[in-house]
């Protein structure tokens, strides 16, 4: 048995909440967003959250509705009992009900993002076992998919890679499992490093992929540069980003909102000829060849 535990936090303090949750003894915590506010998807080492967010949790049985009500209220989260509710989940039904929401997801023709509780289908050429967690970048945000969908149609056999600002570290482990010799995984949050070598492992390319703060990664030059961060952090990082971009090679942004599009590429202007832009849902990725 188990209870689902969900409430909307007091002043907006998801974080805390969180906190006093896993303290309490939960076995999942979740996010969502409260309102209808989008989410960007974060620079380096930022863990942006909604101003609104709705907190969910499951809670083993042996702890009671008001144990949980007064970590809550010690925690400064809640205001009253009446903003918590609770549902019992009966016999383990509550892990296929939290699992459940995450189902597999494709990008072009060829890439799945698949949980691990769904057995990919044997006709499916390139998938990546992740599951929902900490680190952002699961492919859900369209800047993520752009990216994918880019890399869809890239032949990696032999390339060196470089994911700057990589999150959970997929657009990493795509670019292993098609067959790039190495790729390096940046980040300036070493949480993102740690999903990012979890998840390599869980797809079995560590050997492929080795992870870095900026700090500690200079000298690199690389066929593919992808970089799926924000607008201002790509400019700012626009000298450093071309000079890690081989003769010949490709340099793919992403995480531009469409007004954003033109100054983005300004910043790139060294770079011979306009970028290709490609479109979804108001956000752009530019692709340019060096």
């Amino acid at each position: 048995m188990a209870n689902k535990l969900r409430f909307i936090p007091a002043d907006g303090n998801a974080e805390a909440a969180e906190d006093a949750l896993w303290e309490l003894g939960a076995l999942a915590v979740t996010l969502q967003d409260a309102g209808d506010q989008p989410l960007h998807e974060p620079g380096p080492g930022e863990t942006p959250l909604w101003e609104d967010s709705i907190v969910e949790a499951l809670l083993p049985d042996e702890i009671e509705a008001r144990q949980a009500l007064l970590a809550l209220a010690a925690a400064q989260v809640i205001s009253s009992p009446a903003e918590v509710q609770f549902e019992p989940l009966a016999e383990r039904d509550w892990e296929r009900a939290w699992m459940d929401r995450f189902e597999p997801m494709r990008f072009g023709e060829s890439i799945w993002i698949c949980p691990s509780h769904v057995e990919p289908d044997p006709g499916w050429d390139v998938v990546v076992r992740l599951d929902p967690g900490l680190a952002f970048g699961t492919g859900t945000h369209p800047t993520t998919a752009l990216c994918l969908e880019w890399m869809d149609g890239f032949d990696f056999r032999g390339c060196t890679v470089i994911d700057y600002g990589c999150g959970s570290g997929v657009l990493a482990v795509v670019a292993a499992l098609k067959g790039a010799e190495k790729t390096f995984a940046v980040d300036h949050d070493p949480q993102a490093l740690t999903a990012t070598r979890d998840n390599a492992e869980r797809n079995g390319v560590s050997a492929a992929i080795e992870t870095a703060l900026p700090d500690a990664f200079e000298d690199i030059r690389a066929d593919i540069v992808l970089a799926n961060i924000l607008a201002g952090p790509l400019i700012e990082l626009s000298d450093q980003l071309c000079a890690h971009t081989r003769p010949g090679g490709w340099l793919v942004l992403s995480g531009i909102l469409a007004g954003q599009a033109d100054e983005v590429e300004n910043a790139y202007a060294p770079l011979p000829g306009p970028a290709r832009r490609v479109i979804r849902e108001d956000w752009v990725r530019l692709d340019f060849r060096r």
